[in-house]
């Protein structure tokens, strides 16, 4: 990263939660391939309760990273060099002048807050109190407020201290290669923007499936549910990426605000439009109550008022303890204007398939001539797989962009209020939760959203390449 560095660039890192899980899971093992493939070099310090030491943290960052495939005790090591800590309560202005004594020189230090969003007040007041917010930027992780007032209220926090343009955002689905390729995929190609549009395309669906429950994280879940756990974010952004129009240029602000033009557009999600769903088993998991009414599946119907999508329906569909683990996308076009060799109805429609975990894959849906001497049909596929070893993982990038102050893969204010906008309807009065059954594709009236005879496609288990 030394040759990359530029005036631009943050020159120390601090994160609060350092000795969490998610700095355990994610934010180590970015760091040490950042300054395996970059050559990362500037101050880590992380940032937690009393009681632990640099020597502490030193330790729980190697078994973070040490049975990873490339480890490699030499990089480790310079990881090693780089880290500092600080322990101290967040509400104490002492911890942050202590902060401030060990940053040193560094006039542009970036703060990743990577602990609940009760604490960014407090952490936030203290870094401005203490100067340690001057020349800064500050990573905030999801989730982005509770509702559209929390989200609004959050906001007014950062921005109390922080520019817009000095705070990210972090969802770490938007650094995932499979979710840029999508982007990619839609503009670098001619053939696709000519019916990517509701001349020809019936409808789109997302599904984002999870074989495993709550894995013993009932508590946390009791306050989430799935539509603010993966649909507000994660799968409406995806749904930006399909859906908006190519931005006017290269600049960062370019692709915001085509991205923020889309989620304005999108119609606040009617009741009768979702189905929510709870797997049989949840309300025994620890930390759930008895009558929980918390929602581990959810099914809605969208639709996005602009020129090129008016009428189309998107379908979404998120939850826990289906068939399979994975997210996929199915672009459903319309059938052509006349049945000139299979009866009309009997042969499927074409498509294009994009699965984006836990495989990357890219299908497009087409007929062929059935062998014989009749004019039938047959479905086929054309598949291309996408995989790269050793590609960035998604905190890898999202953090080094970060770093360099490039906030393309972040959400701005406007988008995250934009979002909430569209889900708040749902989160409001007493929507019915339907069980249903582990190992299916939730309640069978998920299918009563669907409208003009259209149905779910279900993902299967992707069949290997061939050698």
């Amino acid at each position: 990263m030394d040759s990359k560095m530029t005036t631009l660039d943050s020159d120390a890192l601090v994160f609060f939660g350092a000795t969490g899980d998610l700095a355990y899971k994610q934010i180590f093992p970015a760091l040490y391939a950042m300054v395996r493939r970059d050559g990362l070099n500037i101050p880590i310090i992380g940032m937690a309760r009393p009681g632990w030491t640099v020597e502490k943290l030193t330790q729980r960052a190697r078994e973070s990273v040490e049975h990873s495939v490339d480890f490699e005790p030499g990089c480790f090591a310079k990881l090693a060099a780089l880290l500092r800590y600080v322990g101290g309560d967040y509400t104490d202005p002492a911890t942050f002048k202590e902060l401030r004594k060990v940053l040193g020189s560094a006039a542009r230090p970036i703060h990743y807050l990577a602990i609940p969003p009760s604490m960014f007040g407090p952490v936030v007041q203290g870094l401005a109190k203490s100067g340690c917010a001057e020349g800064a930027r500050v990573v905030v992780e999801k989730p982005f407020g509770r509702d559209l007032p929390t989200a609004q209220a959050l906001d007014r926090t950062l921005h109390e201290v922080f520019p817009e343009q000095s705070i990210f955002r972090i969802d770490h689905y938007l650094g995932k290669e499979a979710v840029q390729n999508l982007l990619y995929f839609r503009f670098a190609n001619s053939f696709l923007e000519p019916i990517w549009n509701r001349q020809y395309i019936r409808n789109i669906q997302i599904t984002m499936a999870e074989t495993f429950g709550v894995q013993g994280r009932g508590a946390f879940y009791e306050e989430v549910g799935a539509v603010r756990d993966v649909v507000q974010n994660h799968l409406l952004q995806v749904i930006a990426l399909l859906a908006m129009d190519a931005p006017v240029g290269h600049e960062t602000q370019a692709m915001q605000a085509e991205k923020l033009r889309l989620f304005r557009a999108m119609r606040p999600v009617r009741p009768d439009e979702v189905v929510r769903g709870q797997f049989r088993g949840y309300r025994s998991e620890k930390g759930v109550a008895p009558d929980s009414r918390v929602e581990t599946f959810a099914a809605l119907r969208l639709h996005i008022d602009t020129w090129r999508w008016a009428d189309v329906p998107f379908y979404i569909r998120a939850g826990k303890c289906l068939p399979l683990t994975t997210t996929e996308v199915m672009v459903n076009l319309k059938a052509p204007p006349l049945a000139v060799f299979d009866a009309a109805g009997l042969t499927p429609s074409n498509y294009f398939r994009f699965r984006l975990s836990p495989e990357v894959v890219i299908s497009a849906g087409a007929l062929v001539k059935h062998t014989g001497e009749g004019m039938h049909g047959e479905p086929v596929e054309l598949t291309a797989r996408h995989h790269v070893p050793g590609e960035k993982s998604p905190y890898e990038r999202l953090l080094g962009d970060a770093i360099h102050g490039d906030t393309s893969l972040f959400t701005q204010d406007e988008s995250v209020e934009a979002a909430w906008r569209v889900v708040d309807p749902l989160l409001k009065g007493d929507l019915p939760v339907t069980e249903y059954e582990p190992g299916t594709w939730g309640p069978p009236s998920s299918a009563d959203i669907m409208v003009d005879g259209a149905t779910w496609h279900d993902p299967q288990v992707e069949a290997s390449s061939p050698c």
